[in-house]
């Protein structure tokens, strides 16, 4: 079963620009440690993709693409990819 984007978190602060923006996609399960959070079964997705200077919807399209449960996070064009910070109690999965 084919599940794609799962969440969106915008973290643009010019919500009104959405032909060139950033885009972060992260495995939906990620989130599972954090407190007050949707549960996702499995440990499949991506662990961290980027693009940059993409249309909204060529964002969007991408992270659908993923067959797993993914988060996709958008960013301003020129406000940079923050890499997502991992809870302190994150599980070590090596």
């Amino acid at each position: 079963m084919k599940m794609g984007i799962v969440n969106i978190i915008d973290r643009r602060k010019r919500l009104n620009r959405f032909l060139k923006i950033n885009a972060i996609v992260e495995a939906a399960w990620h989130r599972n440690f954090s407190a007050d959070t949707d549960q996702i079964e499995g440990c499949d997705g991506p662990t961290y993709a980027e693009r940059k200077h993409i249309a909204m919807e060529d964002a969007i399209r991408w992270a659908n693409s993923y067959p797993e449960p993914v988060t996709l996070y958008v960013y301003d064009q020129d406000g940079g990819l923050y890499p997502v910070t991992l809870p302190p109690d994150w599980p070590s999965l090596g």
